[in-house]
């Protein structure tokens, strides 16, 4: 119709035959079309097409009854060694089974002339003269040189790894001592109603937390070769190992997927057998689920049904088959909320729970458990492949209305009940509620269809994860809104928490520095603090005061234990209460000794002789009205000494530290006190020249006494400090 002539040529043949078959095909829709009046099926398209006659620019084109084409054939060959041209010398006519030579044209075969029908040594290479011909006796000699290598390697290959999985069924390298499992103090489940937030005590402690700041666990725990691990512990007492029960081991460390917990090993030392895996701190899906503080949108919600799919579909594909036990409390989420089913396989180790501890716990637990396995009298521990994707029903009705397992609308039926319909399997079938409002149609044909009655209409993981696919196809579109959107609401809620967080550490902070101040000196503590090493120091002149209680083994031989503690307690309140007036720092208390230094750990020139000084009239000054609770009409009577010197100071101890002083003059300042009287300041010569440069502090030689340890020593009584002086001596300052 375009007034363009087709010349004789090869390409133009096939192109030719295409434009053919479109025409042929364009003819049978548009009589198709015309029938059925819509869109017709390609199938019935197809057999318009067969059976019938059509001209196009081939020629004739027939096709058969059952849709092949007869049609004429030519060969075509070139016109010449020297031309690349072809033309046509023999052509088929396929009606008639006849070849015919075209007049005026010749063939030219390869070699000059005509092969033979039947090749010499037949089509397969079966004549026994051309066999003996074709193969030498090298080439013989070669194959089965070959042939016996082959074999041998073959051979070698089976024995080697048969020898290797013996040598790892005897090694048992899944087993675990007992003794190199350290239990952790978060061995409980803490299951509570109130609210959860989570918590920041980091990732080996970071399940959640309950609004009254109880630490919720979801596994019995440990910590093996420094991780923390979930240890699930058996009902029996011994654990034969025969060979079921290593390969189950060696085929549990063999499985290794990102849906599926990892297999750590087990302990079979009696009586603590258990099973080690790896551990999921965000707790079990049926833990989230009951959690209604936890917002979950239909991504989040698809996101842990396509884990539980992808877990499953490895399971299924593994040489562990099928799970037998899947429910949401086996279903766990880790850190990056990826979910990950758990207790699968070991079915001859594991063992079953008592039913008759807890009926309805029993019966609890079989809520997803298909019919044919319930009705058993003796189902397999391994379970089935159909009877999880059963399970995976009600766990897929539990994700989407989030309302516990098998929730049936209208009168509540208990676990015991529920479980005893399904085994009837009274018609109509007992299932949960399918609820449109709460999920997509699809969600529920899928619901319906995998906890279908009879086993072999129930579809299996590989058709689950496309139906799916094809159902999470909108959210998909729409990933990157959804995630920005779930960021910034995390956001948002985590920088609450933080400052919420940020106020108590800071909180708590302030109060441990201040314990700290109160332990050890500001300096040295700040030194602890950077993570600095405190270097003992030497200090060439301090002033120490000591002081202890007249009397006092007669006080607490007469009084009671707790008012002992209340009457030290009372006293060295009110002492810690005056020194704090003064420049000076308190070593420490042991019984009713009281020891008091100034001059460090800040050096304070000459000054520290007038400080103890003062704080040492003040503090004799407060014993004389101080009155014990349980004798108030008794006087309590202290003895004061006070040496001044040289000493070296440090930090003692890592559990505890102390801040100690050593030197001679410790021991002195303890003789003066001992040495002393009730209710006066016992003074060292050395501490009466300090004091005397000041000149506004009244003593009184008490002369040459016999101080133990250390001979004659000239001593003075400290009486008092003159207002006038120390007024003066305070304005010169």
């Amino acid at each position: 119709m375009f007034n363009y002539t087709v010349e004789d040529s090869l390409m133009n043949i096939i192109a030719g035959g295409f434009y053919d078959g479109l025409m042929l095909y364009t003819h049978a829709l548009n009589e198709t079309m015309s029938t059925s009046g819509g869109r017709p099926p390609g199938k019935v398209v197809t057999k318009r097409m067969w059976n019938r006659t059509f001209h196009g620019v081939t020629g004739l084109l027939h096709l058969d009854e059952n849709g092949d084409r007869e049609t004429d054939f030519a060969l075509w060959d070139m016109i010449d060694t020297n031309s690349s041209a072809f033309q046509i010398v023999l052509v088929y006519n396929s009606s008639e089974e006849q070849v015919t030579a075209v007049p005026g044209t010749s063939l030219h075969w390869l070699g000059g002339a005509c092969p033979p029908d039947v090749p010499v040594c037949g089509f397969k290479n079966d004549n026994p003269l051309c066999l003996a011909k074709t193969i030498t006796i090298h080439q013989m000699v070669s194959i089965v040189v070959f042939f016996i290598v082959t074999m041998t390697l073959t051979v070698t290959v089976f024995i080697y790894r048969r020898m290797k999985l013996e040598k790892e069924l005897v090694a048992q390298l899944w087993r675990i001592s007992w003794d190199d499992i350290q239990m952790s103090n978060m061995d409980k489940v803490l299951r509570s109603g109130s609210r959860i937030t989570l918590s920041l005590r980091g990732s080996n402690y970071g399940s959640l937390m309950t609004g009254d700041g109880n630490l919720q666990v979801f596994a019995k725990t440990g910590y093996y070769k420094g991780n923390i691990v979930a240890i699930k512990y058996t009902n029996r007492k011994r654990i034969e190992l025969n060979r079921k029960v290593l390969f189950e081991l060696k085929h549990m460390r063999d499985v290794q997927n990102e849906h599926l917990t990892r297999f750590i090993g087990a302990s079979v030392d009696s009586p603590n057998i258990c099973i080690i895996t790896e551990y999921c701190p965000r707790g079990s899906l049926q833990d989230i689920l009951e959690n209604d503080s936890i917002t979950l949108d239909w991504m989040f919600k698809y996101s842990l049904i396509n884990d539980i799919v992808k877990g499953m579909m490895f399971l299924h594909n593994s040489v562990i088959l099928s799970h037998g036990k899947l429910k949401s409390s086996n279903c766990v989420v880790d850190n990056r909320f990826v979910l990950k089913i758990t207790d699968y396989g070991l079915s001859s180790f594991r063992s079953e729970s008592d039913s008759g501890s807890d009926a309805h716990a029993y019966y609890a637990q079989r809520l997803w458990m298909s019919p044919e396995l319930l009705r058993s009298e003796a189902p397999p521990t391994q379970g089935t492949q159909k009877g999880d994707v059963y399970s995976f029903g009600i766990v897929l009705q539990e994700v989407a209305l989030r309302r516990g397992a098998f929730f049936l609308e209208g009168e509540p039926l208990s676990p015991k009940e529920i479980v005893d319909r399904v085994v009837l399997g009274e018609w109509p079938c007992l299932r949960p509620t399918v609820d449109p409002q709460g999920h997509s149609p699809e969600l529920g044909q899928l619901m319906q269809r995998c906890w279908a009655e009879e086993p072999t209409e129930r579809p299996e993981f590989n058709h689950i994860r496309l139906l799916l696919r094809k159902q999470n196809k909108e959210s998909r579109t729409n990933i990157l809104d959804n995630l920005l959107f779930r960021m910034e609401q995390y956001a948002n809620n985590l920088e609450e928490l933080v400052e919420e967080r940020t106020q108590a550490y800071h909180e708590e902070k302030r109060k441990a520095e201040n314990l700290l101040y109160q332990i050890l000196p500001h300096s040295v503590a700040e030194q602890l603090k950077r993570g600095e090493t405190v270097q003992a120091e030497a200090f060439d002149s301090v002033t120490i005061y000591f002081s202890d209680i007249v009397g006092f083994t007669a006080i607490s031989a007469e009084s009671t234990p707790m008012e002992v503690v209340t009457l030290l307690n009372d006293l060295y309140t009110c002492f810690d209460a005056i020194i704090d007036n003064f420049d000076v720092y308190k070593v420490e208390t042991i019984g009713d000794a009281y020891m008091v230094v100034s001059g460090l750990p800040v050096r304070n020139g000459k000054l520290h002789g007038r400080e103890i000084a003062r704080m040492g009239l003040a503090l004799l000054d407060a014993v004389t009205t101080f009155r014990i609770r349980h004798r108030a009409e008794q006087q309590l009577k202290l003895r004061i000494g006070i040496h001044s010197g040289p000493v070296c100071a440090g930090v003692v101890g890592l559990k505890m530290p102390r801040y100690c002083l050593f030197g001679d003059t410790v021991n002195t300042s303890s003789r003066m006190e001992s040495s002393g009287e009730a209710l006066k300041i016992h003074v060292s010569a050395t501490t009466r020249d300090v004091l005397l440069e000041f000149n506004c502090f009244q003593l009184e030689l008490r002369g040459d006494i016999d101080v133990k340890g250390k001979g004659k020593m000239t001593t003075y009584w400290l009486l008092g400090e003159s207002d006038s002086q120390s007024q003066s001596s305070e304005r010169t300052e």
